[in-house]
């Protein structure tokens, strides 16, 4: 387990009270294409921008990619995610789960509110799958501490069994009245993740809409793999992102959704 933190910007701490978050949470699908055909990173962080989201809950971003960068002229020189944080979401908080010889890819969360503290939980299964929960404590004007989760489960079931085990672990670690958002790829196609989980925690698009949203793939959404749970907040408006351009930048749809505090 890794464990950061990050000093906040004072500027924030006399900030007015803040009572909604617009969430965002997007599998980036390491900045291509569905089948990988194109490299549009760059599209995608305008995409993102236009959502005006104050946190990003990011999965399948690189940190590196040495054999990528050379190949691809408009590849970053910085992290994936620091250049979709680009001036937008003034911090940021990595966690690396997946390295490999050319780079390492993981999760990310971008914010608009102080990261006080990070810590990237490994939920790792025997096997090849590397997965990872990153938590990240926020400093949000008129709450003691605002907690984000950003995840990635495996793609079995015995996996994500044990890992949602390691996930509700966490959150009964949290302050009991502290408001809690979880958001990233489930892939959790048959709903057995979200039985357990709904009976602790409010799904937003399940609260608006009577079950998860369809999320994949982007141009068909037919899977409920992506979700955004809450504790103590709930939301106030759910969208999924199926249309254009979002349907052409990954293989997710991504999901936005306004978090009542």
């Amino acid at each position: 387990m890794t464990v950061s933190s990050v000093q906040p910007k004072p500027a924030l701490a006399t900030a007015s009270a803040v009572n909604r978050l617009n969430v965002l949470t997007l599998n980036v699908h390491k900045g291509f294409t569905p089948l990988n055909r194109r490299f549009i990173l760059p599209e995608l962080r305008d995409a993102a921008r236009a959502t005006d989201a104050d946190l990003v809950f990011l999965q399948e971003v690189h940190g590196s990619h040495r054999e990528h960068a050379e190949r691809h002229p408009t590849w970053p020189e910085a992290p994936q995610y620091e250049f979709l944080a680009d001036s937008m979401w003034p911090q940021f908080a990595y966690g690396r789960n997946a390295v490999y010889p050319d780079g390492d890819h993981g999760n990310a969360l971008l914010s608009k509110f102080p990261i006080v503290s990070y810590d990237n939980l490994d939920v790792s299964v025997q096997g090849n799958e590397q997965r990872g929960l990153l938590h990240c404590r926020l400093d949000v004007p008129g709450h003691d501490e605002v907690h984000a989760v950003c995840v990635h489960l495996g793609l079995r079931e015995a996996h994500r069994q044990r890992q949602v085990e390691l996930l509700l672990e966490l959150l009964d670690s949290l302050p009991a009245k502290a408001p809690v958002i979880i958001a990233g790829d489930f892939n959790d196609w048959r709903l057995k993740a979200d039985a357990v989980l709904s009976e602790r925690l409010v799904e937003a698009f399940g609260e608006r809409f009577g079950t998860p949203a369809r999320t994949f793939p982007a141009r068909l959404p037919l899977l409920r793999l992506d979700r955004i749970y809450l504790r103590n907040a709930m939301p106030s408006g759910a969208q999924v992102l199926s249309k254009y351009p979002w349907s052409h930048l990954s293989d997710h749809a991504p999901l936005a959704t306004q978090v009542n505090l």
